[in-house]
């Protein structure tokens, strides 16, 4: 079976920082309208779990994502695998989530259940399909692509 450990470590931070924006937005939204709801509305913390997740959950997804490559399945672009690991980080998530929702909002009981149940939906659904088009992005290209990019084609 082959191994697929060549992904680069840029392409993992990129991969990382690109779910964590993604995140973040639903985070913000997600928290915004659960503490609207409970009467406590208020974009200061919305922002704040905001921040302090894209901080914390950048570091975890991105080893959550180097472990994932060490991972062999017999098809590395298979339905199954992308499950898999949409479950093993929601699962990493939501605790992180429940923890620092129910530290910044310390003084509503349920808004951290709310939130961190809401965002397993919400959160599954986006990494699915984050992590599908992942899978479509050619290995080895993204340097590339990058480069083109900041520089112009004309640099190799």
């Amino acid at each position: 079976m082959k191994k697929y450990t060549n992904e680069s470590v840029l392409r993992s931070l990129l991969k990382s920082f690109s779910w964590r924006i993604i995140a973040i937005s639903d985070t913000i939204l997600t928290v915004f309208i659960v503490t609207c709801i409970l009467g406590d509305c208020g974009v200061k913390n919305a922002l704040t779990i905001g921040v302090l997740e894209f901080l914390i959950k950048f570091v975890g997804y991105y080893i959550h994502e180097r472990i994932w490559l060490s991972i062999q399945f017999e098809r590395r672009f298979g339905v199954t695998r992308t499950l898999y690991k949409t479950l093993s980080w929601r699962a990493i998530a939501t605790v992180i989530t429940f923890i620092v929702v129910g530290e910044i909002l310390n003084t509503q009981d349920n808004a951290a259940l709310y939130i961190a149940g809401i965002e397993v939906f919400t959160k599954s659904l986006l990494y699915y399909m984050h992590e599908r088009i992942w899978l479509i992005l050619p290995l080895g290209k993204l340097r590339t692509i990058a480069k083109n990019t900041i520089y112009g084609k004309k640099h190799r």
